[in-house]
Parts: structure tokens; sequence; C-alpha cells
């Protein structure tokens, strides 16, 4: 994590270029509020992180690292390849479960704010993930005996792939586009219309959701609309990373008898 953040600055610039680009294109293409509220959460996230640590995952990684069944030699050649593949696995389950799981989609929310789609929404990504938890899904990584270090290293290279994926200046990629996850691809994650709503999961590679079932192309008769299916129209970053939790908060509330309320916050959002 520490290594991604050192790219921030870098991130920050690229997002900014993009936005230049567009307002010179066409001003009414770019949303400069939309880019400092990124910016805002990026802030929060940091401050949020200093106080938290890597969380109780880090501790659970920790835990079953030295109760795994074997130790991964990483100064094997295979053993970096096979440690990015199997994570872009962990992190396909993980990503559908932010999306069909209330709980953890509360904090994941966040990342689908915008109602844009531009280089500044790939470092939106919310202040409470630490809260949820849900990078317990790469436990089997520690567990099979990969160490926390490299799953955490190959955890920040895999969301700093993803930071080209959000652009709609890049057209689709041939015959990368049945392999990779790609910009084309990640429009389609990003949209709220009906036909792509909840699919393309995948973080670098969009093998996952051919082979299970959750994958869906981008098409030129279908338009992507961004954003929630119920738009937030707030630029402020502790509206952004809370109301998630507000609207769980409401739905927990609102349901009648102990077991309604636990399938509220763990059932589909």
């Amino acid at each position: 994590m520490h290594q991604l953040a050192y790219t921030a600055p870098v991130l920050l610039v690229l997002a900014a270029a993009e936005g230049i680009y567009l307002w010179l294109q066409r001003s009414d293409r770019f949303d400069w509020r939309d880019y400092f509220a990124s910016l805002g959460d990026v802030i929060g996230r940091a401050v949020v992180t200093r106080v938290l640590g890597l969380g109780i995952a880090g501790s659970v990684l920790a835990f079953v690292f030295t109760h795994r069944v074997a130790t991964v030699p990483m100064h094997t050649w295979w053993a970096w390849p096979l440690l990015v593949v199997l994570h872009d696995l962990c992190y396909y389950a993980m990503h559908r479960a932010d999306h069909r799981v209330a709980w953890f989609w509360a904090s994941h929310a966040a990342h689908h704010s915008t109602n844009g789609f531009h280089l500044s929404a790939a470092y939106r990504l919310g202040w409470t993930s630490r809260i949820t938890s849900n990078a317990v899904f790469f436990a089997p990584l520690a567990w099979l005996g990969f160490p926390v270090p490299a799953i955490l290293l190959v955890t920040a290279a895999n969301l700093l792939y993803q930071f080209w994926l959000h652009t709609e200046l890049i057209g689709k990629l041939g015959w990368l586009e049945w392999v990779l996850n790609t910009p084309s691809h990640h429009r389609v994650h990003h949209a709220s219309n009906a036909p792509y709503l909840d699919r393309n999961y995948g973080g670098v590679f969009i093998v996952w959701d051919r082979l299970f079932g959750s994958f869906a192309a981008e098409q030129a008769g279908e338009p992507c609309r961004y954003g929630l299916t119920e738009p937030l129209l707030s630029h402020n970053p502790f509206r952004i990373a809370t109301h998630g939790w507000w609207l769980l908060w409401r739905k927990v509330r609102g349901a009648r008898g102990t077991w309604a309320r636990v399938m509220a916050a763990i059932g589909p959002p």
C-alpha cells in the first residue's frame, strides 16, 4: 500500500491532464468539481489509513499465514506470475461481493458515485474498506503460503493497473479484450444501465467474468450511463464516503425482525 501511495502525485497529475484535455476540447465534457471531490476522497482516506493501519484484514492475513499449509518460495520464476493470477481471482471474488453484499457495498458505493467517467474516478475508493475488511478474500493466498507483504504488493499493483481503465478516451483494444480488463470493459462495470449493471468484476483479467457468467461487452447502441442507480449529486467528500452507510442504516432500521435485519445487511444491496 505504501508503494501505491508513492504513485499518487503522478496519478493526480495524469487525471488533471485528462481533465485539461477534455476541457479544451469542450468545456462541458469535464466537471472539475468531480476531480476535486476525488482529491478530497484521497486526503480523507490517507487520514483514515494512518489511524487504522491495515485494519482487521491485515491481522487476519498475518494469522492465516502462521497456519499456512506450505511456504511459496518467492525467488522462483513461477511464484510471482502464479500470485498475480490467483490474486486476481481472489480480487474477482472480493469485487463481486462488493456489489452483491450490502455490507461491502456500503463502502464500495463511493467508488461508483461519480456521474462521469474519468481517471480521477480510479482513486475515489472511499474511506471505510478497513472497516468492512473485504480484504479477507485474499486470506486463501496466505493460507497457501504466499507471504503477506507479497500479497499486499500485488494488491497495490492490481489497483495501479486499474487506473488507466477509468477513461473514455481509449476505445476497444482488439484481441486484448478477450483476456485483459480494458477501459471498454470497465466502462460497462461503472455503468448503471440495466444491461450493464453488476458486470465485469475482474481487476487485471476479464477471463473470470467470462468463466463465471458476469461478463458484458460494451455495445454501440447502449451508451454507458455512469453513476449510481439513484445518482449522488453531492461533491462533498464526507458525503461521498458515508452515503452508502446511511442508506444501509435506513434499510436495516426499516427491516422487521432480527433475521430481516441481518439479511438487509448481508443480502444484495
